[in-house]
């Protein structure tokens, strides 16, 4: 064993537990869910595997995995975040238990590649293979950034350098079993959240813990650098921008038909969607902050000025 314990994030996922705890049990047996009240079986398949589950209500996905990271009974040296439809490859366990624990002390966190497969196709194109993730890091010395998408693990370390990370050579595999149906119904309900984001960019609605937005640094930097010089772009011709971007320059159109049905739905549809609830917005309060700080209240419930901060009122189950 490596001195590793996982945290997963779970809500109705009986289609993906089984499967991603069992590639988990060749590298740790310490696998800590916090679950928000699933009605399927997913807690009971959890627990029968031998994982320790608590249940907490939802907030936000930073709120929630931060919950994790504050409650998690085990006191190993390094956590892992895995997502309740991923799953590490054999290759993957191998090198996390050989190269783990002879990590310098110097090393904070360790990036993995992930792997999405969309309809049991590989994404390989448009960007998308490598992605490199954040995934493990040591217990104490990372949380989940507070924003409403696209969270990511920031690392703490001296305030006269950058942590230091290293980069693991196999993949994580993202291979999500749900039907279309789902996968756009979650993508309008990410769209919202998305929004508040990009709004968030230009009105700073809350002080919140962000990655620095670099352009020659770590994935996630760049990615944070890139997505605030997309938040300034036109509404409706950036998601154009972007799809034709990613599908002829990043050769997305090498990934076939159900690529062709991924970079269009993910790389078009999505931002297209999320243009067109920004219309929304300010065809309702203009480009007043206090308006569309009310707007959020009234219309979704969400107090912007508190943001991903708010956690709300938590109670467990053994």
């Amino acid at each position: 064993m490596s001195g590793l314990s996982v945290i997963i994030l779970t809500h109705n996922e009986e289609k993906h537990i089984a499967r991603c705890l069992d590639s988990l049990r060749s590298i740790t047996s310490q696998v800590f869910i916090v679950d928000s009240f699933s009605t399927d079986r997913t807690v009971d398949i959890a627990r029968e595997l031998g994982a320790v589950v608590v249940q907490n209500p939802w907030s936000t996905y930073a709120v929630q995995f931060n919950y994790g990271i504050n409650h998690t009974p085990f006191r190993s040296t390094w956590l892992m975040r895995m997502d309740a439809d991923e799953y590490i490859l054999p290759e993957l366990a191998q090198e996390i238990n050989q190269r783990l624990p002879a990590l310098d002390a110097s090393v904070t966190g360790v990036y993995v590649k992930r792997r999405v497969m969309f309809m049991d196709r590989w994404i390989r194109h448009g960007g998308y293979y490598p992605i490199w993730l954040l995934r493990l890091w040591r217990q104490g010395q990372g949380i989940c950034e507070q924003t409403w998408m696209d969270e990511h693990i920031k690392l703490s370390g001296p305030t006269d350098a950058p942590p230091k990370t290293i980069e693991f050579a196999n993949d994580l595999v993202d291979h999500n079993l749900n039907n279309l149906t789902w996968w756009t119904q979650k993508h309008n309900n990410y769209a919202t959240r998305e929004v508040i984001d990009l709004l968030n960019i230009r009105f700073n609605f809350d002080e919140t813990v962000r990655v620095t937005p670099r352009l020659f640094g770590t994935q996630e930097e760049r990615k944070r650098y890139l997505k605030e010089k997309y938040a300034s772009l036109p509404l409706f011709t950036r998601p154009i921008i972007y799809f034709l971007f990613r599908y002829l320059i990043q050769l997305g159109f090498l990934d076939g038909r159900k690529g062709f049905v991924w970079h269009f739905l993910q790389g078009l549809w999505y931002r297209f969607l999320v243009d067109a609830k920004l219309m929304e917005v300010y065809n309702h309060t203009g480009h007043d902050k206090q308006a569309i700080i009310n707007y959020f209240k009234q219309e979704h419930g969400r107090d912007l000025t508190v943001g991903v901060r708010d956690e709300t009122k938590t109670t467990t189950s053994q």
